[in-house]
């Protein structure tokens, strides 16, 4: 027995109101929903901006959407609320490109909107007044910027479009810094007083880690391939590696000051070259020491890891060891060993800040100076531009072993 229903309601709609299913909202990219997530906590909980009346006292926060103009501050909301939406749409690549786009263009309003932002502060205060950048900004930059990278990664695009899209964001942030939106910033001020020293900082930091990971190459290569032909020799090698990566960097450099110090001493030539018990030496050598592992390491693997089959058809084609070696299992162990060069030159990277207080130079000395002289923007202006280039070295690199991957492909 059935129920009617109320009057004038008839069975033709109760049949359509019953078909129609239920809306559900299905989160399906939780990385972006979580980066976002994180970004608007770091908006709301700490201050975009901070305005301090000289660089000895901390600043005072202020909140974005006090200081970043209506326009750029709905921007701002609007491009983030896109990406939220963005992540709970089914995943499709358009959908992923053009939350690139995105975040791209929210990675940009944000740098636009601290420009503006300590603009505008800077003009109320007086002449000595720093305006340094906040934790909402960093929080909203670094979610944008992961947010384009999940999103060129789900839309599997190629080594050329990754490419193209950092040459885009770079040369927008250069045009915009070329136009004297950051020069408000305390930050920009810094670089703008010690602008022929920051020169000469990158050069230096450039050349430490190329004259380490270069030798590093060199001596782990062949032992890493030692280490393939030869297994019994495998846990002594391993077990003298891991105890170099066990000493503390600032030990090791300062281990090196001693018998340096005596060598120079002992052979002149020595020290006209300027190797000595400070200086870049020390640093070149502890960052060889601590490059050996991974090279060791990825390099007896890459090799191990050839198929056994492959290499047992390749012998009876009849293949030399040599012939062997070039034509099959190095192309096919390249991935693994592009993946030590890159934990090596990144690790190198960080590393070489360390070698500053051995007198060696490079990025690491504005990161001191600032530390001895409680200046956040100091420590800034050699920490930034360390880790950008940490990230620079590794995607070249894996554009590169990409590259080559698809040149040596069977």
């Amino acid at each position: 027995m059935t129920t009617p229903g109320p009057p004038g309601t008839s069975c033709c709609a109760s049949a359509a109101g019953a078909a129609l299913p239920p809306v559900r909202l299905r989160l399906h990219n939780p990385v972006l929903l979580s980066l976002m997530l994180a970004a608007a906590a770091a908006v709301g909980a700490g201050g975009f901006v901070a305005v301090a009346p000289n660089r000895l006292i901390a600043g005072r926060p202020v909140m974005l959407w006090e200081c970043a103009g209506v326009p750029l501050g709905a921007a701002i909301a609007g491009l983030g609320a896109l990406l939220v939406a963005a992540a709970f749409v089914p995943p499709r690549r358009a959908v992923h490109w053009a939350a690139a786009a995105i975040a791209a263009g929210l990675l940009l309003v944000t740098l636009a909107a601290a420009g503006a932002a300590a603009g505008s502060l800077a003009a109320a205060a007086p002449a000595l007044a720093r305006v340094s950048l906040g934790a909402g900004f960093w929080g909203l930059a670094a979610g944008s910027a992961l947010a384009l990278v999940d999103a060129l990664a789900r839309a599997r695009a190629g080594g050329a479009v990754r490419l193209a899209a950092v040459v885009a964001v770079g040369l927008a942030v250069a045009a915009m810094a070329g136009s004297g939106a950051f020069d408000a910033l305390s930050l920009v001020r810094e670089y703008h007083t010690r602008r022929a020293l920051f020169g000469e900082a990158i050069l230096r930091h450039i050349a430490l880690v190329a004259a380490a990971v270069g030798p590093a190459v060199a001596l782990g290569f062949p032992l890493g391939l030692v280490l393939n032909r030869r297994p019994r020799l495998e846990a002594p090698l391993l077990a003298a590696l891991n105890l170099l990566q066990t000493i503390p960097s600032i030990a090791l450099f300062g281990l090196l000051i001693v018998p340096l110090s005596a060598l120079a001493a002992a052979v002149p030539a020595l020290a006209a070259l300027g190797i000595g018990g400070i200086g870049p030496a020390p640093a070149v050598i502890a960052l060889v020491l601590y490059s050996l592992l991974p090279v060791v390491r990825n390099t007896a693997a890459g090799i191990g890891g050839v198929d056994s089959a492959v290499v047992e058809a390749a012998r009876g084609m009849g293949m030399t060891g040599g012939q062997l070696f070039r034509r099959v299992e190095l192309p096919l162990a390249l991935p693994v060993l592009f993946a030590g060069l890159r934990i090596v030159t990144v690790q190198a990277i960080g590393l070489a800040v360390i070698a500053a207080l051995i007198g060696a130079g490079g990025l690491g000395t504005f990161v001191f100076q600032g530390l001895g002289q409680y200046d956040a923007d100091l420590i800034l202006l050699g920490a930034v531009p360390a880790i950008l280039l940490a990230l620079l070295a590794d995607f070249l690199l894996q554009l590169l072993a990409a590259a080559l991957g698809r040149r040596f492909a069977p």
